[in-house]
């Protein structure tokens, strides 16, 4: 896909076996179309806020952020910082995926703008309907402001 078409998810995963399952999971849902994987949180920035290798890329948001919270270069808590606070993108859903399940990384999640945090189930299958579930609601049920 060029980098430059349109984004409907942002998939930001640092572990290239946990963004296959993802995106192979989003493909059975019928939601990979329009999915870009980044792979670290600087990154992610960069394509969000359209400057770096993304500064040609078109000005429309993604419709949905799956967010890993331990990120190389910039961890996920700084980059949903970093959305929730520009008003330009504080309206995107951001769904954290980690494997985190204190309690701390959850309250943080959330206290920052987090719209849902999922912890990754350890088993491929579990991990496949929880992404396809989560791609389903935020694309197709949620209704999101213009």
């Amino acid at each position: 896909m060029d980098k430059f078409e349109k984004v409907d998810i942002l998939l930001v995963e640092d572990s290239p076996t946990d963004a296959e399952l993802a995106l192979r999971a989003l493909r059975k849902g019928k939601l990979a179309n329009h999915v870009t994987w980044v792979k670290d949180g600087a990154e992610a920035l960069e394509f969000i806020f359209r400057n770096g290798a993304y500064a040609g890329r078109p000005e429309q948001n993604p419709k949905l952020i799956l967010l890993d919270l331990k990120l190389p270069k910039v961890d996920g808590i700084e980059v949903l910082k970093r959305i929730k606070a520009d008003e330009r993108t504080r309206v995107i859903p951001v769904v954290m995926v980690t494997s985190s399940a204190e309690g701390r990384d959850i309250s943080a999640s959330y206290k920052l703008g987090a719209n849902s945090y999922i912890v990754k189930p350890v088993e491929f299958e579990r991990f496949s309907e929880t992404v396809a579930e989560a791609g389903f609601y935020w694309m197709l049920m949620n209704k999101a402001p213009e």
